[in-house]
């Protein structure tokens, strides 16, 4: 049992709520707990120039922590960003591109913007998540201004943290937990179960093919429970 009464494979209490500011229709807040992100996606009717004579459309992020997202002030990052921001706005960028045809966005360039309001572990994948229902919602607003003529995702996708505690793999650490892991993990895995990332270090001591297996046991199990929050908050039809 866990500090806060979860169990080891239990995450914490995860709400998606869609139209959060009512001049953006594809603005999501996602929380993962205490952990909430703001992501709005948004289009543009050109194309990246390393695109430029195909045929193909783009789909990136970009992420940021506000300045009051954590209990010391974190400076804004104007201009050149940080290793740790760029790590993070590539990681969602090639999450969702991973279930994108890209072809099918009409040579239109997609930006999600995940803006971290509050920061309790987990930020990266709560992004993930929430970036998946956005852009699902600015498609729908696109098919109808038919500036694409159909969805262009294939699959569903989001992410999980996994780690090692007191020799204890537990899945959605909070920033305590994080903190004091003795493995830190992070998996992306589609709604069709395929892993898109896994991005895992030993922040004590090595960890084994058994307690690998242990985590991804635990991110899958999650990841299944994160497409039917995701599919109720886009009305879709739960599997």
């Amino acid at each position: 049992m866990r500090f806060d009464g979860r169990n080891n494979d239990e995450t914490r209490n995860i709400k998606i709520t869609t139209g959060f500011l009512n001049k953006v229709p594809s603005s999501v807040l996602v929380e993962f707990g205490d952990t909430k992100v703001l992501c709005s996606a948004s289009y543009e009717s050109k194309q990246p120039p390393f695109l430029i004579n195909t045929d193909d459309g783009w789909i990136t992020a970009e992420y940021a922590m506000l300045p009051c997202s954590s209990d010391k002030r974190i400076q804004r990052e104007r201009g050149k960003v940080g290793g740790r921001t760029q790590e993070i706005q590539r990681l969602i960028g090639r999450s969702l591109r991973a279930i994108t045809d890209t072809k099918k966005l009409n040579k239109h360039t997609i930006t999600v913007d995940c803006d971290v309001l509050q920061a309790d572990g987990g930020t990266r994948t709560a992004s993930i998540t929430g970036a998946y229902v956005s852009a699902c919602i600015l498609f729908k607003e696109m098919i109808r201004k038919e500036l694409i003529s159909e969805n262009p995702f294939n699959d569903s996708v989001s992410g999980i943290s996994t780690g090692i505690s007191d020799g204890e793999s537990i899945v959605d650490l909070n920033y305590h937990e994080d903190s004091n892991a003795e493995v830190d993990m992070n998996f992306v895995i589609t709604g069709s179960g395929k892993i898109v990332e896994v991005q895992g270090t030993a922040e004590e001591k090595p960890f084994t093919k058994k307690q690998l297996d242990v985590m991804y046991d635990l991110a899958e199990k999650a990841c299944k429970e994160l497409k039917n929050i995701q599919d109720i908050s886009l009305n879709f039809e739960v599997k």
